[in-house]
């Protein structure tokens, strides 16, 4: 895991997730680039009505101040991490930081600018945010394809240490525990947690913790009932009894228009989760 994109804005979870960046950086000695969206004016046609030059102009100043302030918080941060700035050309050893500025949707920006990378941080932020928070993750999801981590609320100490992974039997499931073998071969213990009525036709949950045995990784196996509240809700109440630092969950197995209408785990970890979340469709 060398390279890492986190979607960068000065605001505080956007603090707490560069902090959370960070740690992860320092451990598996890769780039972290800082990610600016400058979203384009929004511009719309129609007979009559035409949008001032200076108001368009007025926007994009605005838009650059923002990035300004980010920039140089985003290497305040990563200097008191002790993290030089350098281009990821660079193949120095070590943890590196680096800085850049796209314009466009958020949504396409980070779902085509994130392929280049290992793995996508996003901040979970509040609904007055400039950016939408929820529209990075589909995005990360689905157009990435590369794994993201949600950050926690909170930087924890540590990330990895002591990780419980969701099993479901799901091929996103499968997918997900191999993005995140850099972690798992890391970690001091693992979990493998099934929730019974959020299972899908697969392997088990012993089984799975037998093969990653066999790779070296001190894997154990857990399950859990979702008492009616929800799997998501299991999922979380056995990551806060086990005092994890790291959740592994696969996103939308049952599909992003089930989730949003009737609702899922997917939707209720990355709502409710207190520890940092590795995920990936």
């Amino acid at each position: 895991m060398k390279t890492i994109l986190i979607p960068y804005y000065d605001d505080h979870a956007a603090e707490s997730a560069l902090h959370q960046g960070c740690l992860v950086a320092r451990r598996f000695g890769a780039h972290l680039e800082g990610l600016f969206v400058m979203r384009p004016p929004q511009i719309i046609e129609a007979e009559g009505i035409a949008l001032a030059g200076a108001y368009i102009t007025q926007l994009k100043e605005e838009w650059r101040r923002r990035a300004d302030a980010a920039r140089e918080k985003f290497r305040d941060l990563v200097a008191a991490h002790e993290i030089p700035m350098r281009p990821v050309s660079d193949s120095g050893s070590g943890a590196s930081a680096g800085w850049s500025e796209v314009e466009g949707p958020e949504g396409q920006v980070i779902g085509d600018h994130g392929r280049l990378f290992d793995l996508i941080i996003i901040a979970r932020t509040s609904e007055q945010a400039l950016i939408d928070w929820q529209v990075m993750c589909e995005a990360a999801f689905f157009e990435s394809g590369r794994p993201a981590l949600i950050a926690a609320p909170e930087v924890p100490d540590v990330i990895g240490a002591k990780v419980l992974i969701h099993w479901n039997g799901s091929t996103e499931a499968a997918r997900t525990i191999s993005f995140a073998r850099p972690f798992l071969e890391g970690a001091d213990t693992v979990t493998v947690l099934t929730v019974p009525e959020a299972m899908v036709p697969g392997p088990s949950g012993d089984r799975v913790a037998a093969y990653l045995r066999r790779a070296g990784i001190n894997a154990e196996t857990a399950t859990a009932s979702d008492a009616g509240r929800g799997p998501g809700a299991a999922i979380i109440r056995e990551a806060r009894a086990r005092g994890v630092d790291l959740l592994v969950k696969s996103a939308y197995t049952h599909g992003r228009l089930r989730q949003l209408v009737f609702g899922g785990a997917t939707r209720q970890v990355l709502m409710a989760a207190e520890t940092p979340v590795f995920m990936a469709h």
